[in-house]
């Protein structure tokens, strides 16, 4: 599939159709820029990183590790030069052609693990449905914006030809802080932002709770008390 857009992307899209995983490979470049991405099952497993002149593997480490063959970055730098050969030739062929902009619909936020206080988390920005890629997504936390820290990965692409990516935001919850997430789009006439609070699960304190079992028991063991005396009490009559 042979996408184009007024960013002058060109995209080649290709699926195994014979496995029963979606495998996925995305060629794309412009006039100043470029990508190849290789995904399976929706998730990226390989990108060329053009600007630091190495390929990337995503996964967390935890996961076992993929690895591609030897000389798959060598072989994305070659086909960035075909992708701009066929890019000035769709550009030629299309100049009159009304351009098509979907936008995305509105960003969707949520941690990936249980909040709990002071541990380490990461926020993640959904955001999907969108035509040209790619969007641009920014934070903030307390109404400050983050320029440290935040990640996006290579726009995947949906069955209805539309775009999916996803920004994360290493974070440490505290209990109040306010993070947004505000995307960017040619097809929108203002941006959209999604705000997300750290909100923690309050702990019932142990003392009172020990307190109170302590005072359950004296009183049961006081009733106890009471009716054993009343009853030999009663024998003795």
């Amino acid at each position: 599939l042979l996408c184009y857009s007024s960013s002058a992307l060109c995209c080649l899209v290709t699926a195994d159709a014979v496995s029963q995983h979606n495998n996925m490979r995305i060629v794309g470049c412009s006039e100043v820029d470029g990508e190849e991405m290789y995904g399976l099952d929706g998730e990226e497993l390989w990108y060329a990183d053009f600007a630091n002149n190495k390929g990337v593997y995503p996964q967390p480490p935890f996961i076992d590790p993929f690895i591609y063959k030897k000389g798959i970055y060598e072989q994305a730098v070659q086909n960035q030069q075909v992708c701009k050969t066929n890019l000035g030739i769709a550009l030629k062929g299309n100049k009159d052609v009304p351009l098509e902009f979907d936008p995305p619909s509105s960003p969707i936020m949520y941690p990936k693990d249980e909040v709990e206080d002071q541990q380490q988390n990461t926020l993640i920005c959904y955001v999907t449905g969108f035509y040209p890629a790619p969007v641009n997504v920014s934070w903030t936390k307390n109404e400050q914006k983050v320029t440290v820290g935040p990640t996006i990965n290579t726009p995947y692409p949906n069955k209805d030809g539309s775009f999916t990516q996803v920004s994360r935001l290493d974070f440490i919850p505290r209990q109040g802080d306010i993070y947004s997430c505000t995307v960017e789009h040619p097809a929108l006439t203002e941006p959209l932002t999604q705000l997300w609070e750290v909100e923690l699960k309050q702990q019932v304190g142990v003392g009172p709770a020990v307190f109170c079992g302590l005072g359950l028991t004296i009183g049961l063991l006081g009733v106890a008390a009471g009716t054993f005396f009343l009853i030999k009490g009663n024998e003795c009559r």
